[in-house]
């Protein structure tokens, strides 16, 4: 499964490390384990990505070392965490970029079930694993890559970040053999959970912020869709200090009845976005309706569409893949 990202990689000196455009813990933590697995290979790694990184993943160690500048000098590309071209049109935007990925070898690392959207040449490797983390811990095990402790704590960040500290339902016997690993290998969860909760901390104004969008959650679908909307005006107001859909989604997921949560912004250019988190695994099929991905009980999406028809479109979307998944289980 992993000859020809080694063969790339090996073939390769300058390696550009790209994120979409939603970088996440896994994202990150990727990256910048990619960026030290690499500089033990005697590679040079640069790390991209085409908007800033949250101030909430500021607890990672070398988040700032992620820049906006393409670097179309390099020999090869490797994308982490996604394997979707909606997810990468701001690199695909940048100057020189699509070119770049057109011409030069790209190996494509993600662990999500969907099937690659992407639409240049590339490589793919994916496993059903709970993180693109785990899926790098993989391949760096498989070629004999080193991996330092400080490789291992970005591991094990990617890892408990997009398992929910190893309690999604994707996680499996192997996450946890992983993450031990990880541990031996030098990383602290303490550590960086200290440090995690620290940059986690709300400012009164984020804390009374949230009390609005908790009264503005609409319930559809009798009660089984939980439903916030987040305009351009409170994205600008608050994104800086805290994803105002991550302020919400865990407890609109967790409200009696409720199977799937969304979070839609809305932006001046007309784009909408989607966050879904779901009890039952209906995410990755509601997002694919608008041409989004992920996993059953965490996905996303991206349009240009009017915010009202959208709606409609999402409780089409959420009614049949309920039904249909609740039929599945009475056969």
């Amino acid at each position: 499964m992993f000859t020809e990202a080694k063969k790339i990689i090996d073939n390769a000196t300058n390696i550009v490390v790209i994120q979409a455009e939603n970088p996440d813990g896994d994202s990150v933590g990727s990256a910048l384990a990619l960026e030290e697995i690499l500089g033990g290979l005697g590679k040079n790694a640069s790390l991209y990505c085409p908007v800033a990184i949250p101030k909430y993943l500021r607890y990672i160690r070398g988040w700032d070392r992620v820049c906006a500048e393409f670097d179309t000098k390099a020999d090869a590309a490797i994308i982490v965490d996604t394997s979707a071209d909606i997810l990468l049109s701001k690199v695909l935007e940048t100057p020189g970029a699509r070119h770049f990925l057109e011409t030069h070898p790209v190996l494509v690392l993600d662990h999500h079930t969907t099937g690659s959207t992407l639409s240049f040449d590339h490589t793919i490797i994916s496993q059903d694993v709970v993180a693109t983390g785990e899926l790098i811990y993989n391949l760096a095990q498989d070629a004999g890559w080193a991996i330092n402790p400080q490789a291992a704590e970005d591991l094990l960040i990617a890892i408990m970040s997009d398992s929910l500290g190893l309690t999604t339902q994707s996680t499996h016997a192997d996450s946890f053999t992983v993450a031990g690993e990880l541990t031996r290998l030098g990383a602290s969860n303490a550590a960086i959970e200290e440090r995690r909760r620290d940059f986690m901390k709300k400012s009164p104004e984020i804390l009374a912020y949230k009390g609005r969008l908790i009264e503005r959650i609409e319930y559809l679908l009798d009660g089984k869709l939980a439903l916030v909307h987040i305009p351009w005006e409170e994205i600008q107001a608050y994104s800086d200090q805290y994803n105002p859909s991550m302020l919400v989604l865990d407890e609109m997921r967790l409200v009696e009845g409720v199977e799937v949560a969304c979070a839609i912004k809305t932006y001046p250019d007309g784009k909408l976005t989607g966050k879904l988190r779901c009890n039952t695994p209906v995410g990755e099929q509601i997002a694919g309706y608008f041409g989004g991905g992920g996993h059953p009980y965490a996905a996303g999406f991206r349009i240009y569409e009017a915010y009202e028809a959208t709606v409609r479109e999402l409780v089409d979307a959420a009614d049949k893949a309920l039904k249909e998944h609740h039929y599945a289980e009475t056969v």
